[in-house]
This record gives structure tokens, C-alpha cells and sequence, in this order.
């Protein structure tokens, strides 16, 4: 069985929405796709990719129709199957030729049979309610943050808040051009 990577692009607080529940200071792309070899790296190893229905929405926006010349990850994103996990979406259309496999009810539950389905890791980006949901279930193998150098002071924690003390060990740390950090950790059961 393949890991579940819960990835988040968060500030140097801490924070993966403003205080508006925007993304705002995610500012120029610049600075995130500085990463793009590292991400290209860790993609090769993602079977699937899962969504929440609002980061679904943002990525079904933008990324079916990116120009890998100009954005190399847009490329695996387009190969890879997706999911979203929604109670609300009637359909997802991902470009005008394909489409992302509705996992309707609870996501927890819909991302462990998502599990049983897939050979290989699962990512889930973004998607703060399905990725709080599977911290505090202990269903995330693996957290990944891309850290950009700015601070928010408040706004949107990507842990949820009553998460409780979580262990974790580092397993990689990276810095790149333009200050964005990403860091690795395992998670403890």
C-alpha cells in the first residue's frame, strides 16, 4: 500500500490561507517554482492525485490547460489520475476532454479505499479540510511543506487546531533560490 503525502504551501508562520482565506501571498509562482525539479522528483513516485472540492476547483482553473514549457509539473499533474472528495460537486471536469472521479461521503474513509485501489503514494494538495481530516484520523503518512519566506501573522494554520501533539522526523530539507524551503517529515503513527 502506498502512502498518503499531505502537501501544503504555507508561509513562515505557519499559515495556508490569509486571514481572508486567500492565497494571495503566494505572490509571484517565481519563488514556488524555483522547486520544480524537486517536485518533478517526488511526482515520479504519486500514483494519484486527491483533491478537497475548493482546491479542486482552483486547480481545475489553471492546470489542464498549463504550458509544461513553461510550467514543468503541469505535465505529471495532467497524466496522473485524480480524485476529488466532495459532497457537493455535480461533475468535475478537468479541461474540456476529461474529467476527476467524485469520491463522495466522508473523506477519511474515501481516501483509505482510495488506498485499496491504487498502487503507488496518493498527494493530496491544498485541501486543508480533507488534510485535517487525515491528520487527525493518522491517516497521512507523510507531510511536506513549501515554506515561503513571508509572514501573515494570522489566518489559516495548515494543522487543524485540535490536532494535539503529533511526533514526526525530518526526512529532507531543502532550500532554493528566492528563500522557499520545503521540508519532509514522516509521520508517527
Amino acid at each position: 500500500m502506498g502512502k498518503v503525502i499531505v502537501e501544503q504551501i504555507v508561509s513562515a508562520d505557519g499559515y495556508a490561507e490569509d486571514a481572508e482565506g486567500g492565497i494571495g501571498f503566494f505572490g509571484n509562482a517565481s519563488g514556488i517554482n524555483a522547486a520544480d525539479t524537486e517536485q518533478l522528483r517526488m511526482l515520479s513516485g504519486v500514483a494519484a492525485i486527491v483533491f478537497g472540492a475548493k482546491t479542486y476547483r482552483m486547480f481545475s482553473g489553471y492546470w489542464p490547460s498549463a504550458d509544461p514549457a513553461a510550467e514543468p509539473v503541469a505535465a505529471p499533474i495532467r497524466a496522473l489520475p485524480k480524485f476529488v472528495v466532495s459532497s457537493t460537486l455535480e461533475s468535475a471536469p478537468w479541461g474540456p476532454e476529461d474529467s476527476v472521479e467524485i469520491l463522495r461521503g466522508d473523506g477519511v474513509a474515501a481516501v483509505r479505499a482510495l488506498r485499496q485501489r491504487i498502487a503507488g503514494n496518493l498527494i493530496i494538495w491544498g485541501s486543508l479540510t480533507l488534510s485535517d481530516a487525515l491528520l487527525r484520523a493518522g491517516e497521512a503518512d507523510v507531510l511536506r511543506l513549501r515554506v515561503l519566506p513571508v509572514l501573515l501573522g494570522r489566518g489559516r494554520s495548515f494543522a487543524p487546531a485540535d490536532l494535539g501533539t503529533r511526533r514526526m522526523s525530518l526526512v529532507a530539507a531543502q532550500s532554493f533560490a528566492g528563500g522557499l524551503v520545503v521540508l519532509e517529515y514522516k509521520l508517527s503513527s
